[in-house]
C-alpha cells in the first residue's frame, strides 16, 4: 500500500448548493496531488460531507476513454465576461456522481488521467501519447491506495466506480484487493473486448445507412443526402472530403458536382454503396486507428493513440475478467438504453455470465432514453449535456447505501 506521504494537499474549499432562497454549504473536498511514480503527478480531489469527520464509506471513481479530467468534462470551460466567473458545461457526470454522494455521507475521491488536467486539457503529449491500459490500471490502483489512507475514510467500506473505459479497470482492481472492495459499479459497461466492440463502433455509420438513409433499400445512398444528414456526418466526419476528389462530372450533373474518391467508388458514381464501398472504409478506419508509426506522436486529438489502442485489444474481456471477481464483491450495472458508445447488448452480456455464475449479489439497472453520459440522447451519438439524471444519482447511491451489501 502507498504512503499517504505521497500526496501533497493543496487546498480545502467548500462547495456550495442552492436551495430555495438559501445557500446550505452541504460538501467540501481537499484538493489533492497523486504521484503516479516516475516523476509522474496528478491532480485530484477528496469529497467529504461537511458534518462530522468520518470515518465515512468510501468512493472511488475510475474515468472513461479520451483526454478525461476528474470530472469528465464533457465541452469546454469559459469565462463570464461580465462577472468574470468559470461557466461549467452540462456535461460532468464524475462531477454530479462525487456531489450527489459526499452530499449523502460518501467520501469520494476523484482524478485526472495522467498527462490530462482540467477541461480535458492534455499537459504532457509525450505522457498522453504512450499512455498504456497497463498505465491507466496502475494509476487506479495508486488512487485507491491513497483513499485507503485517509483519515476520513472507513477502509472497511469501500466501493469502485468505473465509467466506460474504467468498467475494464475497476472488475481488475477488485480482483487484486478483494480484501479491501466491497462493491463495484460499472457504468456504461464494455463486455467484449475493445477490438470487437470497437468494430461494432466503426459499424455504426453502416447500420444508420441501411435503417435510415437507404429509403430504397437498394444498398446505395447518395453523397449529396449522405454529406447533408448532420447524424451521419457526425458518425463518419466530413464525407466530401473523405470520399470525393473534387473533380466535376463529364456531363455536369450530379448534385454534388464532384466524384467519389476511386479507393472507395467501386461504382464510378455519385451512389455509395453500403456494402462495398461505406462499410470498407469503416473498417480501414479502424485499422489506421491501430497503426503505430514509429517516431509519431500522438496528440488524442484527431482520434485514439494506436499503442493506447493496442494495448486494449490485447486485453482479456470483461465477459472473462468478471468471472474473477470474488463472491464477497458485490456488482451493480447501470445503462442507458440508448448508449451509442457501449450499447446496451454489452450489459445484458455482462448480466448474463453473472446469472450464469450465479454471482451472489449482482443487479443490472437500465434508463430508456439514456445515452452514454446518462443522460437523455439520441440512439445513434452521445448527445453531451447534463447532469446526470437523478434517477441515476437516486439508484446509484441506494444501492451502494444498502447495508446487505458484502463489506468487509
Amino acid at each position: 500500500m502507498f504512503s499517504a506521504v505521497t500526496l501533497c494537499f493543496l487546498s480545502s474549499s467548500l462547495a456550495l448548493t442552492i436551495n430555495g432562497q438559501s445557500e446550505l454549504q452541504t460538501t467540501k473536498y481537499r484538493n489533492m496531488i497523486i504521484d503516479l511514480g516516475n516523476g509522474l503527478e496528478t491532480n485530484a480531489r477528496l469529497n467529504l460531507p461537511v458534518i462530522g469527520d468520518g470515518p465515512y464509506p468510501a468512493v472511488l471513481l475510475v474515468p472513461g476513454s479520451g483526454r478525461t479530467d476528474m470530472n469528465e468534462t464533457g465541452g469546454y470551460i469559459r469565462i463570464d465576461n461580465s462577472t468574470g466567473s468559470l461557466v461549467y458545461p452540462s456535461a460532468r457526470p464524475f462531477y454530479d456522481i462525487a456531489e450527489f454522494l459526499s452530499e449523502r455521507g460518501f467520501a469520494v475521491l476523484q482524478y485526472d488521467k495522467r498527462g490530462i488536467g482540467a477541461n480535458a486539457t492534455i499537459l504532457d503529449d509525450n505522457v498522453w501519447g504512450n499512455t498504456t491500459f497497463d498505465d491507466l490500471a496502475q494509476d487506479a490502483q495508486k488512487a485507491l491506495d491513497i483513499l485507503l489512507n485517509q483519515p476520513e475514510v472507513d477502509p472497511s467500506k469501500v466501493v469502485l466506480i468505473g465509467h466506460s473505459e474504467g468498467t475494464t479497470i475497476v472488475p481488475r482492481i477488485a480482483i487484486n484487493n478483494s480484501d479491501k472492495v466491497g462493491a463495484i459499479v460499472l457504468m456504461g459497461t464494455l463486455a467484449q473486448n475493445l477490438k470487437e466492440i470497437g468494430h461494432d463502433q466503426v459499424m455504426v455509420p453502416v447500420l444508420y445507412a441501411q435503417q435510415v438513409l437507404d429509403h430504397d433499400h437498394n444498398g446505395l445512398i447518395s453523397l449529396k443526402e449522405a454529406s447533408e444528414d448532420h447524424v451521419f456526418s457526425s458518425l463518419v466526419g466530413n464525407l466530401t472530403s473523405v470520399l470525393a476528389q473534387n473533380l466535376p462530372l463529364a456531363n455536369g450533373t450530379g448534385a454534388t458536382g464532384e466524384q467519389m474518391g476511386r479507393q472507395y467508388d467501386k461504382n464510378n458514381d455519385t451512389l455509395i454503396s453500403i456494402k462495398d464501398e461505406l462499410k470498407p472504409m469503416q473498417i480501414d478506419k479502424l485499422n489506421s486507428f491501430s497503426s503505430v508509426i514509429p517516431g509519431e506522436k500522438c496528440d488524442g486529438l484527431t482520434g485514439p493513440c494506436p499503442i493506447w489502442l493496442n494495448s486494449q485489444f490485447a486485453l482479456e474481456s470483461n465477459l472473462y475478467i468478471i468471472s474473477k471477481v470474488p463472491s464477497n464483491v458485490s456488482i451493480l450495472i447501470l445503462q442507458g438504453e440508448n448508449d451509442s458508445d457501449t450499447p446496451i447488448q454489452q450489459a445484458l452480456l455482462l448480466q448474463q455470465k453473472l446469472a450464469e455464475l450465479r454471482h451472489p449479489d449482482h443487479a443490472l439497472i437500465t434508463y430508456p432514453n439514456l445515452g452514454h453520459l446518462f443522460y437523455p440522447s439520441s440512439q445513434w451519438v452521445t448527445n453531451v449535456g447534463g447532469p446526470v439524471e437523478k434517477k441515476v444519482l437516486e439508484d446509484l447511491f441506494e444501492w451502494i447505501s444498502d447495508p446487505v451489501r458484502n463489506f468487509k
